[in-house]
């Protein structure tokens, strides 16, 4: 049997080896979006605005390849592993499934699920002459519609739109930096993705009064196929390190009104050999002393 695995001989090697080993807080999530043999126009210009709004966390392959993903998933399993990317976006156009786009997730390096969107209604990002955010700005994202709660395949295609789009996890937030939204609205069998940027206006108070306005880019989706993993396989994607899972503090209670209570177990004791504190009004004289021991009687008080 032959090993497929090298030991690095460089010091660049070892380093790029490390950088992909498995680690207990995960890097931000990259996507690779892919052009088809036979994408149109208007595909290409979706994934350019995805692209753009995905960036830095993504990588636009510009070359068209010729794979079909609910077919063979092969090209797309090298292409994640050569780029380190969890998440990507393919598009493609056909007569039978026009201008098609394909999203999906991978779990190490194999693709986890994917689904089939139809681009129904496009308007770009150079249509809307709006202002734009800046790059790597990290968006708000609504969900409204009760199928993605109810519906087992938008449920699960609203956890890959936060997958794709939630960007890196961030320890802190300003209220300048919320200044970009993506709203997606299911109804009727149809998903409307809508992109806005937040304006921050004057109220006369210390709250600003809040306004949207569109930015692209705007599309009108449609469900297609779905390539869903499999429930234990979905498990353990999920699965986390025990360091990272809470400890489970013992002995502690809360009541209605948030007090925290806590509970101390301690041995039993004996109080008298309970050391109190030392006092000299406390000290016995040596009269009650001799009495104590069984000896004569206290010596008499000496006379004036």
């Amino acid at each position: 049997v032959i090993c497929c695995y090298r030991k690095p001989k460089t010091k660049r090697a070892k380093r790029f080896l490390e950088k992909r080993e498995p680690k207990i807080n995960e890097n931000t999530k990259n996507a690779m979006l892919i052009k088809g043999g036979n994408a149109n126009l208007t595909v290409t210009e979706v994934l350019k605005d995805i692209y753009a709004v995905k960036k830095p966390f993504a990588v636009l392959y510009k070359r068209k390849n010729i794979t079909r993903p609910f077919e063979d998933q092969t090209s797309l399993e090298f292409f994640s592993k050569k780029s380190d990317c969890s998440l990507f976006l393919f598009g493609s156009h056909n007569k039978k499934r026009p201008n098609n786009l394909i999203i999906g997730r991978m779990f190490d390096y194999h693709v986890l699920d994917m689904i089939e969107l139809g681009v129904e209604k496009f308007v770009s990002l150079k249509d809307i002459k709006n202002s734009k955010c800046p790059e790597g700005t990290k968006p708000m994202l609504i969900f409204a519609g009760d199928v993605f709660d109810v519906n087992e395949e938008y449920r699960r295609l609203k956890s890959l739109l936060i997958d794709f789009f939630r960007g890196p996890t961030v320890p802190s937030i300003r209220l300048a930096g919320l200044e970009y939204v993506l709203h997606f609205t299911a109804v009727d069998g149809k998903i409307y993705m809508r992109s806005y940027k937040v304006l921050l206006k004057k109220s006369g108070c210390k709250i600003p009064r809040i306004e949207l306005e569109e930015m692209g880019p705007s599309l009108d989706l449609v469900m297609r196929r779905t390539h869903l993993a499999s429930d234990d396989l979905y498990k353990l994607a999920l699965k986390q390190p025990k360091s990272l899972k809470p400890k489970k503090k013992k002995n502690i209670s809360h009541d209605a009104f948030g007090t925290t209570y806590g509970r101390i177990h301690m041995q039993k004791q004996d109080l008298s050999k309970l050391q109190t504190r030392k006092m000299k009004g406390l000290k016995k004289r040596p009269a009650e002393k001799s009495v104590e021991d069984g000896e004569a009687s206290p010596k008499k008080l000496k006379s004036a």
